[in-house]
């Protein structure tokens, strides 16, 4: 069924193609550095006399239709010198372009008409992209660069505390996010519980988040996606890069396979602080490794072929009687073939592994879980006409859910061996996006993604009395687990469930003057996998569990309106936007849920929705030797979880309250100074209300213990978090761009020593017997130096 509704798409793109294709020609090829040969995400090609252009696309590849005639071509990216070109165009044309990184001291080409007026026109919104090097010069804990926590700084997005993984995007939870390195999905983004992000910003090449907007061709989470893809390698010459920090150290290499033709990339990453730790007779040990690599190789003008791969791996263990591990792997072939100048094509068969495991050598036992899947995407762009660009393709990932496993860790050891149910599924989509240029000042974005997920057949599935696996008991006026009346066995073959759900997308720009536009987005999107976590931040325990029978898909409206300005030739930037969204099939859990080794999840969730609303602002300064941006967010983020009958409290009361992601004002700065050419300064700033948490508001006696009585949910919040971080960059030989080249990095992470709550906890004073909050801080002020290095 998919592989006919692809067809018709072909076809009907065909039928464009034919429609505008009199008396006008394609230019198309390939941008890339000319000093590596590594194709180039993003390049403006403008045509100022038309005032028009295009955007390379995730592989380098561009293609523009226009009239027959002589034009005159600039080639503009950021951080790169302009490349002005004048070329007759009477023909289909292919050409290819190389790009020089800017250098201050040469004359480039300046081009005073707006390089960036085409993100002005274009309909996207609610996107943000930083480069590599912005984020190496942001001041991060143990002088690390950090790509989560680099993103936590714009507008919308944060953290669910000091030292948590994850991240949350417009009020929503870290599980709705897709994060995908390329094309493939990272299950847990953190190393060392969130301390480290599990991305090497040396081998990154493009970065973007959608925060609302989110094309058709993306799918599968509620709130946001972060499109990663690793540099391909040096195909021309043999180049090294990497750092030296006081805990970490990162290396990466990367050269030509064949000379202009196929490459290689390889580096990794490790923490070595534990080997210390047995000279002050300590254990105990946490450390992180993990691998990147690529191999690209271009086979003609038509074809080339890209393998991919990435594993990490986390440890922390207490001497010998508990050791855990947990990390990703994954691996991507692709393949990319222009069928024409119009049609390009990228097929990707993707394979992703999250796993989680404990050692528990005290108790004799092992623990494994995690998440497996097989990817199978096709992707086409086809370029139609100046004013029509269409993308189209499906997607098929088949998921295996491993909730757990106890094993015996040896033969004398009083543990049984114990398997949770293993569960199956397959997620679907097919999808087409349109960009449409409707007027000079008016462009659109629209597109439809059709989702399905089927939930395969597994060996034993509880039933429950009128299908309710949670009742509420009246006496006892609390939430319990209903006693299944029966289980059920499957064929693997077998259906147990399936859902089908169409996600509209469109996006509108108006251009009110060459230097600014509004625009607004509405998206529907669906999620058909969940995070079991009952903590406000992700913890590598946490299992994934697919909808089902008892658990519904969530389903996602969001609507966006914006406001964006270039002011001096892009010297500033204003990005003011405010949204609106709403969650349905949100699941919350009952007071007291056990989520760890629970085999009948659906005995403790309550289904529920949410919704979330809010205000930001993004003011950049763009170009000089000061250079930042000043970020706010106003925002609210709520959620309901009514009860099973009418006369059933749910959470709360079945009103709405605060979720654990919610911080109604977050104040981010984040500044460089170029000093002089060997001295750059860079500072950053946080404000953020503190995170929503639940208090006891009364206590009672039992057996001559204080016993707390604990609130409503999320009645009360944390203290305000507030810190500023600081770094410097020192260059010995600022003038040098060929061998050795190196740089010091100096930083204090915390400078005025803050005692930020990760979380307040309260127990009962040893001396007076009474009960205390008892506040917990990660970190205090931390100062760092690494040494990078390149040649």
């Amino acid at each position: 069924m998919k592989i006919r509704i692809l067809w018709l798409l072909v076809v009907i793109s065909l039928k464009f193609h034919g429609l505008f294709a009199q008396d006008n020609v394609t230019l198309s090829g390939i941008v890339s550095d000319i000093s590596s040969n590594e194709t180039l995400i993003g390049v403006n090609i403008l045509i100022p006399e038309l005032k028009t252009g295009a955007i390379t696309n995730e592989y380098g590849f561009y293609s523009i239709t226009l009239p027959k005639g002589t034009y005159n071509l600039v080639i503009s990216y950021l951080g790169y010198s302009n490349v002005s070109e004048t070329i007759s165009l009477e023909k289909n044309l292919n050409k290819n372009f190389s790009l020089s990184e800017a250098i201050e001291s040469l004359n480039e080409v300046l081009i005073k008409d707006n390089v960036e007026k085409l993100n002005i026109k274009k309909p996207q919104m609610s996107v943000n992209s930083l480069s590599s090097n912005t984020i190496k010069q942001i001041p991060v804990v143990f002088g690390e660069a950090d790509v989560i926590k680099a993103i936590t700084l714009l507008p919308g997005v944060t953290n669910a505390g000091e030292g948590s993984s994850g991240f949350n995007v417009r009020g929503g939870a870290a599980d709705q996010n897709l994060i995908l390195l390329d094309e493939a999905t990272i299950y847990n983004s953190s190393h060392l519980f969130g301390f480290f992000s599990v991305f090497n910003p040396d081998a990154i090449k493009d970065l973007k988040l959608y925060k609302g907007g989110i094309p058709a061709r993306y799918g599968g989470r509620v709130s946001s996606v972060l499109d990663i893809y690793q540099k391909e390698g040096n195909s021309k010459k043999f180049h090294v890069n990497g750092g030296i920090g006081l805990i970490s150290s990162r290396l990466l290499a990367e050269g030509p396979i064949k000379k202009g033709k196929g490459s290689f990339l390889l580096g990794g990453r490790a923490t070595y602080a534990h080997l210390f730790l047995p000279l002050f007779d300590v254990e105990n040990k946490a450390y992180f490794y993990d691998l990147n690599t690529k191999i690209s190789y271009r086979l003609n003008q038509n074809n080339n072929v890209y393998l991919s791969g990435y594993f990490g791996r986390d440890v922390l263990s207490f001497n010998d009687s508990f050791k855990n591990t947990y990390g990703n792997s994954i691996l991507n072939f692709r393949w990319n073939h222009l069928f024409s100048d119009k049609i390009f094509s990228n097929l990707s068969l993707i394979y992703s592994d999250y796993y989680y495991g404990l050692d528990l050598g005290f108790i004799e036992f092992n623990w494994n879980s995690g998440i497996r899947n097989l990817n199978l995407k096709y992707d086409f762009k086809h370029y139609v006409s100046n004013k029509i660009k269409l993308q189209y393709g499906l997607n098929s990932i088949y998921h295996k859910f491993n909730p757990g496993e106890i094993e015996p860790s040896n033969p004398g050891s009083g543990i049984n061996a114990q398997k949770l149910i293993d569960k199956y599924a397959f997620e679907n989509a097919v999808y087409i996006d349109v960009e449409h240029k409707l007027t000079n000042r008016l462009m659109a974005s629209y597109g439809l993604r059709y989702s399905s997920f089927i939930r395969l057949g597994q060996d034993e599935l509880n039933i429950y009395e009128n299908d309710q696996a949670v009742i509420y008991n009246q006496d006892l006026q609390i939430y319990e687990k209903a006693e299944p009346i029966g289980t059920e066995s499957y064929k693997r073959s077998d259906i147990i469930e399936s859902f089908g759900n169409l996600e509209p997308r469109l996006a509108l720009a108006y251009e009110l003057n060459s230097s600014s536009s509004i625009k607004v987005s509405y998206n529907r999107l669906s999620q058909y996998l969940h995070l079991l976590s009952n903590t406000s931040s992700p913890t590598p325990l946490d299992i994934w569990t697919p909808s089902g029978k008892y658990v519904k898909p969530q389903i996602l409206d969001q609507v966006a309106l914006g406001y964006f300005k270039n002011v001096k030739d892009n010297m500033y930037s204003l990005e003011v936007e405010t949204f609106y969204k709403k969650v349905k099939n949100r699941i919350d859990y009952i007071d007291g849920a056990d989520l760890i080794a629970n085999d009948a999840i659906e005995q403790v969730i309550l289904n529920g929705e949410a919704k979330a609303y809010g205000f930001e602002l993004l003011f950049r300064k763009n170009e000089g030797r000061f250079k930042g941006w000043f970020a706010y967010t106003l925002a609210n983020s709520q959620q309901r979880t009514p009860g099973i009958k009418p006369n059933e409290p749910g959470i709360n009361n079945g009103e709405w309250y605060k979720t654990p992601y919610d911080k109604t004002h977050d104040i981010s700065i984040t500044a460089s100074y170029d000093l002089t050419k060997k001295w750059i300064v860079n500072i950053n700033f946080l404000f953020q209300t503190g995170q929503p948490a639940t208090y006891p508001n009364a206590q009672y006696q039992y057996n001559g213990l204080n016993i707390p009585n604990y609130g409503l949910r999320n009645e009360y919040r944390l203290p305000t978090y507030n810190r500023l971080d600081i770094s410097a960059t020192y260059i010995p030989k600022p003038e040098k761009n060929k061998g050795w080249q190196s740089e010091w990095v100096f930083g204090i992470y915390n400078v005025y020593n803050r005692r930020n709550a990760a979380s307040i906890s309260f127990q009962e004073n040893s001396e007076t017997r009474a009960n205390e909050a008892v506040r917990l801080s990660i970190f205090g002020i931390v100062p760092s130096v690494s040494y990078n290095f390149k040649f």
